[in-house]
Formats: structure tokens, C-alpha cells, sequence
């Protein structure tokens, strides 16, 4: 129980606070009338800016509006067969003059031919005798002037350019009108106009009473009407309407909107009611001033703990961490035990929340913060990073302990977890840090988990990796590597393209060839692609790669038709809604041929159920590129994903044809390959071919066609169209100096 010296305490300052107040109230009081009656005719001259910018924006509204409801009779393949194919009045009378009339309201419709000469004119729902001299207006004849004018959008491949469109203001026939045109042009491609030949269509719609009454009823104008003339009267707004030239075509006026006024006239009475409230309700609020003060305090105390924790799991958050990695690792010289970080990363934490819903997102971390705490127990620091990371603070006796640690965790977390109706299945990576004794710093100590959790993820993930120096080297070089090819994609001296042929098994002559990206780096020398290529998969400048190879190998098919040029293509780029239409338009520059271009994608790509990759697929397969599958057997080598996607050609993977020799189960292996393949009337490639033996056992074993040093490794564009003028000898193997694929 509070004491009497403190209530006293409390009393003795509300009451130096209460004349304070009322001295204030009744200044208050004076002011808020004072400023009510100045701030009246602010509030309404406001309010006609904000009816003059709703009209202006209602005007050019009405033009998109006339344009749209054109577009609906123009862009179609009939408009343009019965007005410019054959003209044909009574479908012109019933589709381009009655309809509009009834369904849109317009008041003239007017069709001319590419000539701009009339062919059709309605006025009012009756149709004029054109022969007889009947056209369009003047005002209606300048827009369609300046339509002619405009420059057209060129069309593309397969579809007719886009409809030309002109709205205005104008007076036609003394009446102020809103007028638009737009040329008729084909809705499906079907049609082929020259630009500028097209018949088009015009419409007019009067400014008259009658528009001025619809724009009253759904915008409020009150009393709104169009007028030639301004008026005088201080009650009634007035918004000019200009045609584009600047031209002054009619007013529209309405009674003005005066909320100010209305305000003061309805707000005096109220506010001198509200100031007697107010003073009422200070001395109640003088009474819960104690309250208030304990309130504040407990407000202040939950600030505090929401500030330095995560709302979801209740865990410590990222500023909160930070501050007790920082007090622990000033306390570790004086302390015998060493300090370990470890950075946790929720695997297939995505797939439930894009399954399931964020809620069950939510819900599993809770889980996983729970379950984290019973293993490491109550002397571990863990807080929550955001999104689906964790981090953990132990001070460890040896780092085995950690190691262990970790281990459990991770097996903890692998067990499902209950999320209402349904289980989830989730891991977790875990990247490990040990702090040195003196000499660690906070922000350092992060970055190396992160980098070890990183290498945990790439090593695939539901494992615990302890950072090692290395790693920072590895992670600089993949940096230095990323940002030296970005520089290379902006250059034309440092990537460059070789082909390995592809040979006829039977013949042994050269059928084709697959093209190779290669990295010549002024200071580092010849760069591997199996160090630059994941590196630009991984970073986003894949499809820039793929595309430049692709275009030197159209270039390069483009010069040998009947010859069969392999291109890689990734993931990330059959992904791509856009890919399809970069690779035909690739073969149209060049002029390559569709048959002659053969795409190798992987077993992932088969295993990923995304709707834009078989879309791609198809579309290929449709106009006779040809699919082909690589790597074969390194991956899932399930035949059965055969069947649900459009391949043409299995590449067996070099691990098996390396291993070829009578006797071995390699060749066992191969030949159900190479039997299965031919069952579903696909071709075989083996690749990596490198001795007359393996060879001779993938002839007998049924491959169509051979790839590998012992014929040539990848050899510049100039010898390979050599290989393919030269088709009077077999291809005899050799050991080029190349190098390797």
C-alpha cells in the first residue's frame, strides 16, 4: 500500500499543474475559434482545387474511355475484312454504327477507307448518304490528319502492328464534343496491312446536357451543366475544357462545395460543448495521474523486452545477441572456457510455408526454437537472426562438445513436427565457429559462421560444418571469379567458344559438334569452366553465358546445314518465360536452322515439375530443336521422367565410358541403357570416348554417336567447319592438343 507521503507527493503536483492547465484551456479555447474561422475559406477553396482536379481527371478519363470502347469494334479481324477487303454496309451499319450508338452512346460514327475517304457515316442512329457528299466534319477531319500522321510501332513475327488512337476536344456541328479515331487492324495477326493503309474508324460524343447529367450523377456535381459562355455567379465553380492545341471548346460549371462553411455553421456549437467537456475531463485525468505513472512504467518495462526479443519465439533477437556476444567475448580472457558460435539454417523451410501457409511457417519456428532450447538446456544464449535463422552462444569445455552438440540438434530437428493437420519435414545446416582466446571479434565471428553455414548448405545441407580458413579463401575467390566474368560478359577479348565433334559411330565421319564455353583471362591465364560455370549459376550471370554461347554456335550452324551443333543449356534459363523467344529469335539472326540446333539440359531440370520448363521444352520440341539429355547416370537416371518430357537424344556420362572393358559392370550398365533408349526411340551419345577399345565396345553395345579426345577435343570454329567441308575420309582419331571439354 502506497504511503501518505507519496499520495500527499502526488496531490500537491496535480495541483500545481491544474492552472497551469485551465489558463492553458481557456488560450485554447479562443484560438481554436479564431482559427476555425480563418481556416474555413482554406478548407473551401480546397475543396473546389480538389472537384477542379476530380473534373480534369474525369475529362481525360471520358478520352481513354472513348478510345477503349473504339478499340472494342476496331481490333477485329470482321472490321477489317467488311470495311477494307469488302466493304460491306449493312455489317459496317449494324457492328461499327448501331452498336456504338446503343451500347456506348455515341452520337456520330464515322469509317474511312486507307484514302481517308468516307465510307460510313451515322449521325444521331441514322446513317447518311456518303455518295451523296456526306463526311465527316471538319474538327473530325483534323484528328484523323494528325492520326496519319503519327509513326507506326513496327509489327512483330507472326502478328499485325497495333491499332494508331487519337482522342480530343472539339466543337463539331456547334455543339463542344469529345472526338476520337483509330485505325481497324487485325486482332489475330491474320491480316497484314501496310502501315498507314488502314481504314479507321471516328466517333463523336456530344458535351451536352445529357453527359453533363451522367458526370453529375456519378461524380456529385451538383447542378453541372457544359456552357459556351462563363458565368458570373460566385456560387457556381467553373473548369474550362481546351482541345490539345489550346483551343477553348466549353466550361463545365456546378454548384460549389463549400465544407468550410457547412463545418463552421455545424462545429461552433459542438466545440464550445467539447471545451466544457474538456475541462471536466481534466480534472477526471488529474485522478488517474497516479495510475498513469505505474502504467507507464510496466509499458516501459514491455518496451524493453519486446526491443531485445523476437515476438514469434520469444528468443532474444538480433541486437539482443549482439550485445551479449560483444559482454562475452570482453569476459573470455578471464575465463578458462573458450566460446563457440553456431549458425542454424532451417532446410526446406520454404516448401512449408508456400505449401502450407504462413501460419504453419510461423508455427514451425516456434517448433524449432523450442526444440533447439530442450537440447542445448538453459545456459545456452539462442536468439532468432529473421526468417528461418538461428544462432547459438556456448561456452564449451572442448570442441567435441560443440561437435555433438550440433549433432543432436540437427537429428532433433529432422524429427516431423505436427503442424495442425499435417507433418513437416524439415533439416537443418549449421555453420561453427570457435572464438580464439583474446583476439575474436563479434562482427568477424558472424561472418565466419555464415561462411561455414554457406559451405554447410552447399555440401548438401542437414549437417554441421566448422569453419576453417580455407573457406574465406574460397568464398574470396568465388567473388573475385564472379566479378572478373561480369567484367568478361561486358567485353568481346576474354570468352570465346570451341566445338568437339560429334561422330557417326558407323561411319566415323564427323556429324556435328558441341560448343564449349571457354575464359582466357589476360592475368589468370585459361580459366576451368567447372570453376566459372558454377560460379555464373550461381550468382545470375548464367543466362548472359548461355546466351552468348548459344549465339556463336547458331552462328556457326547457321554456315553448316545437315550438321548437328550441342549447346548447354541451365535450369535457371529453361526457366525463363522469356527463354523460348531469345533462342528463335537467336536462329532468325543467324539464320540457322531449327533441326540443325540441339539443346543439352540435365536430369534436374526433368525432375523439376515447374510448368515454364516443360512450356520451353515443347515449344522446342515443336519447332524441331532437338532435346538432348546429359550426364546420363550421374543423377536420378530414372527412364520413366523420359516419358513425361520431350527428349530426343541420352548422353552417357564419361564416368561409365571410362570404365568400358570386356568383362566389367560397366558395360553391363551401358548396354541397359543403350537398350532402353532405343526401346523408346531415343538416340545415344557417349561422351568422354577416349581409346580405340571404348570405342569399339559402344559400337557393339548399339551408341549412335561418340564424342571424346580420342577424335578431337574442342577445336576452334574455322577447324571444325573444316572437319565438316572434309566428307570424303572417316574421321581418323587422333590426340589434338585442345583443350579439354
Amino acid at each position: 500500500m502506497p504511503s501518505e507521503t507519496s499520495t500527499l507527493e502526488r496531490w500537491h503536483f496535480s495541483a500545481a499543474i491544474l492552472l497551469p492547465v485551465v489558463l492553458a484551456l481557456g488560450v485554447t479555447a479562443a484560438a481554436t475559434f479564431g482559427f476555425v474561422l480563418w481556416s474555413t475559406a482554406g478548407i473551401d477553396q480546397r475543396a473546389l482545387e480538389r472537384q477542379a482536379n476530380m473534373i480534369h481527371e474525369v475529362m481525360d478519363a471520358r478520352q481513354d474511355q472513348l478510345i477503349h470502347e473504339l478499340g472494342s469494334v476496331a481490333i477485329w479481324d470482321d472490321s477489317v475484312i467488311n470495311t477494307r477487303l469488302m466493304f460491306n454496309f449493312n455489317w459496317v451499319n449494324t457492328n461499327l454504327g448501331a452498336w456504338p450508338q446503343e451500347f456506348f452512346g455515341h452520337d456520330q460514327t464515322v469509317v474511312l477507307d486507307g484514302t481517308n475517304l468516307p465510307l460510313y457515316l451515322m449521325r444521331d442512329g441514322i446513317s447518311q448518304d456518303v455518295e451523296a457528299g456526306a463526311g465527316p466534319s471538319g474538327p473530325v477531319q483534323l484528328l484523323v490528319d494528325r492520326l496519319r500522321a503519327l509513326p507506326h510501332t513496327p509489327a512483330t513475327p507472326g502478328t499485325s502492328h497495333k491499332p494508331l488512337a487519337l482522342a480530343d476536344y472539339a466543337v463539331v456541328d456547334g455543339i463542344p464534343s469529345l472526338i476520337a479515331a483509330m485505325t481497324l487492324v487485325s486482332d489475330t495477326g491474320a491480316i497484314v496491312q501496310s502501315p498507314g493503309t488502314e481504314p479507321l474508324i471516328a466517333a463523336v460524343q456530344y458535351l451536352d446536357d445529357a453527359a453533363a447529367a451522367e458526370l453529375a450523377r456519378e461524380y456529385l456535381f451538383e447542378q453541372g451543366r457544359f456552357s459556351l459562355s462563363r458565368t458570373d455567379d460566385p456560387d457556381r465553380a467553373v473548369y474550362p475544357i481546351f482541345s490539345s492545341a489550346g483551343r477553348f471548346i466549353a466550361f463545365f460549371e456546378w454548384n460549389r462545395d463549400r465544407p468550410g462553411l457547412m463545418l463552421l455553421r455545424q462545429t461552433g456549437p459542438v466545440l464550445a460543448a467539447a471545451f466544457i467537456m474538456a475541462a471536466v475531463l481534466v480534472f477526471l485525468l488529474l485522478r488517474k495521474l497516479r495510475h498513469s505513472s505505474a502504467a507507464l512504467e510496466a509499458e516501459r518495462r514491455e518496451a524493453e523486452y519486446q526491443a531485445a526479443h523476437d515476438l514469434l519465439t520469444g528468443l532474444p533477437n538480433r541486437t539482443s545477441f549482439d550485445a551479449e556476444l560483444a559482454r562475452a567475448l570482453a569476459d573470455q580472457p578471464r575465463k578458462a572456457a573458450g566460446l563457440a558460435l553456431l549458425m542454424l539454417d532451417v532446410d526446406r523451410f520454404k516448401q512449408v510455408n508456400d505449401t502450407l501457409g504462413h501460419q504453419a511457417g510461423d508455427e514451425l519456428i516456434r517448433a524449432v526454437g523450442q526444440r533447439i532450447r530442450s537440447i542445448v538446456g538453459p545456459g545456452v544464449t539462442i536468439a532468432r537472426l529473421g526468417g528461418d535463422e538461428f544462432v547459438m552462444l556456448i561456452v564449451e569445455r572442448d570442441h567435441g562438445m560443440t561437435t555433438a552438440l550440433a549433432s543432436r540438434i540437427i537429428e532433433a530437428i529432422g524429427q516431423p513436427f505436427d503442424l495442425n493437420r499435417f507433418k513437416a519435414h524439415v533439416g537443418a545446416s549449421i555453420g561453427i565457429v570457435h572464438a580464439g582466446a583474446g583476439n575474436a571479434e563479434a562482427q568477424e565471428l558472424m561472418r565466419k559462421a555464415d561462411i561455414a553455414l554457406y559451405e554447410a548448405k552447399a555440401g548438401g545441407r542437414n549437417r554441421a560444418v566448422v569453419y576453417e580458413e580455407h573457406m574465406n579463401e574460397l568464398l574470396q575467390l568465388q567473388h573475385t571469379i564472379e566479378a572478373e566474368l561480369r567484367e568478361a560478359l561486358q567485353r568481346d577479348d576474354q570468352l570465346s567458344v570451341v566445338f568437339q565433334p560429334l561422330v557417326d559411330q558407323q561411319t566415323r565421319k564427323v556429324i556435328g559438334a558441341e560448343c564449349l564455353a571457354r575464359w582466357h583471362h589476360p592475368k589468370y591465364g585459361q580459366i576451368s569452366p567447372a570453376r566459372f560455370i558454377p560460379v555464373a549459376e550461381n550468382t545470375g550471370l548464367i543466362e548472359a553465358l548461355g546466351e552468348f554461347v548459344l549465339r556463336r554456335a547458331c552462328e556457326l550452324g547457321a554456315t553448316a546445314p545437315g550438321r548437328t551443333i550441342a549447346v548447354n543449356i541451365s535450369p535457371t534459363q529453361l526457366r525463363n518465360p522469356r527463354f523460348s523467344s531469345q533462342v528463335f529469335d537467336i536462329l532468325s539472326q543467324t539464320g540457322m536452322r531449327p533441326v540443325d540446333l540441339e539443346l543439352e539440359i540435365t536430369e534436374s531440370i526433368l525432375l523439376d515439375n515447374e510448368h515454364l520448363s516443360g512450356q520451353n521444352l515443347r515449344a522446342f520440341r515443336s519447332a524441331g530443336i532437338h532435346i538432348a539429355l546429359d550426364d546420363f547416370g550421374t543423377g536420378y537416371s530414372s527412364l520413366s521422367y523420359l516419358k513425361l518430357y520431350p527428349v530426343d537424344r541420352i548422353k552417357i556420362d564419361r564416368s561409365f565410358v571410362s570404365q568400358l572393358a570386356d568383362g566389367h559392370v560397366s558395360v553391363a550398365i551401358t548396354q541397359a541403357i543403350v537398350s532402353l533408349a532405343h526401346a523408346m526411340d531415343l538416340a545415344v551419345t557417349a561422351e568422354g570416348v577416349e581409346t580405340d577399345g571404348q570405342a569399339t565396345i559402344l559400337g557393339q553395345l548399339g551408341c549412335n554417336t561418340l564424342q571424346g579426345f580420342l577424335f578431337s577435343g574442342g577445336v576452334p570454329a574455322d577447324q571444325i567447319t573444316t572437319m565438316f567441308a572434309d566428307k570424303a575420309n572417316a574421321f581418323e582419331p587422333e590426340s589434338p592438343e585442345v583443350v579439354s571439354a
